[in-house]
């Protein structure tokens, strides 16, 4: 889906490795590899292949290309001791990108990618409300010029909010609250058991809503929708790989690659193309969440440095 989908998974280990020009050629090809799984979803609704069909076969054929890591680490990687959080993480994943792929039945892919950078923003929103996690004034004004960003790209009065833009609005919210869960996850699994589980997971929840509207697939159909799921299952290896070279707020700093390549892809496979508001609009969102990633990276240094776990006040 989003490039930052599960930057969570990853847990940076200090001192051992600090490379961002590693980190940030990572980034970039995971950016790439996510933006094309955006273009395919755009393609395939765009030839009536329901978003529910699209969503299924997505993680059907992304657990298949996971399948070698269960030959590799055996059972072990089906132990967790937290199921009850993989059930929330898969209910909130589910509805973020089924709302996704609906929301690029109807917009171009590089309208539903802009929206899509609410979704760190919608993260410390959430963890704010429900962690009770001390959110200074710097990343409240940081979270309002975030929201003035995607006034910019929706123009309310001057164009009609369609289905569309809500749907892109409700995946980038669902995605948020999948970014708080994967935050608890990972105090106690690794990354690669909590995408295998999840994904297996996901498997027969995306399942229901296909078989409601299931339609049979032309063989072309179905290579795209294997080449997607592969392609999203390697967007997010190189995703972890980014974030465990370098400091995620260094790796944040580069997501905003995902607009031009899903422009690009969007361009070439269906000849679309966004005006200068989306791309206004975009930057001042993406602006705002790279400061709120810099700024928690800040005030997690100075609390290490100073020995104690509550931010100075004048964060």
């Amino acid at each position: 889906m989003t490039c930052l989908s599960d930057p969570q998974t990853t847990k940076a280990v200090p001192g051992i490795r600090n490379d961002p020009v590693a980190g940030a050629l990572w980034m970039l090809i995971s950016c790439a590899l996510l933006a094309g799984v955006a273009a395919l979803g755009r393609y395939l609704t765009s030839v009536d292949v329901h978003p529910f069909q699209v969503v299924f076969l997505r993680v059907l054929f992304a657990f298949v290309t996971m399948l070698p890591l269960l030959a590799f680490r055996g059972r072990e990687l089906f132990h967790t001791d937290q199921p009850k959080i993989y059930i929330w993480r898969v209910i909130s994943a589910t509805i973020a990108m089924t709302t996704w792929f609906s929301a690029l039945a109807l917009l171009p892919v590089g309208e539903v990618t802009a929206i899509s950078f609410l979704t760190p923003i919608f993260a410390t929103i959430g963890a704010a409300l429900f962690l009770s996690e001390v959110v200074r004034i710097r990343r409240w004004i940081a979270t309002q010029v975030g929201f003035a960003g995607v006034l910019i790209i929706l123009r309310p009065g001057f164009e009609s909010l369609g289905a569309g833009a809500l749907l892109a609005i409700v995946s980038a919210f669902a995605m948020g609250v999948t970014s708080i869960i994967l935050k608890h996850m990972t105090a106690k699994d690794d990354p690669d058991k909590i995408v295998f589980i999840s994904t297996t997971l996901l498997v027969p929840m995306t399942s229901v809503a296909a078989v409601f509207v299931w339609d049979s697939l032309t063989y072309q159909q179905w290579v795209l929708l294997f080449v997607m799921g592969l392609i999203a299952t390697l967007g997010h290896v190189t995703l972890v790989r980014a974030f465990a070279a370098t400091e995620a707020s260094i790796v944040v700093g580069f997501d905003f690659a995902r607009l031009p390549f899903a422009v690009l892809f969007g361009y070439l496979a269906l000849g679309e193309l966004i005006d200068i508001w989306t791309w206004v609009g975009a930057g001042v969102i993406f602006v705002s969440t790279v400061y709120i990633a810099r700024r928690e990276a800040q005030l997690k240094r100075q609390t290490a440095v100073a020995g104690v776990g509550v931010p100075s006040p004048r964060s």
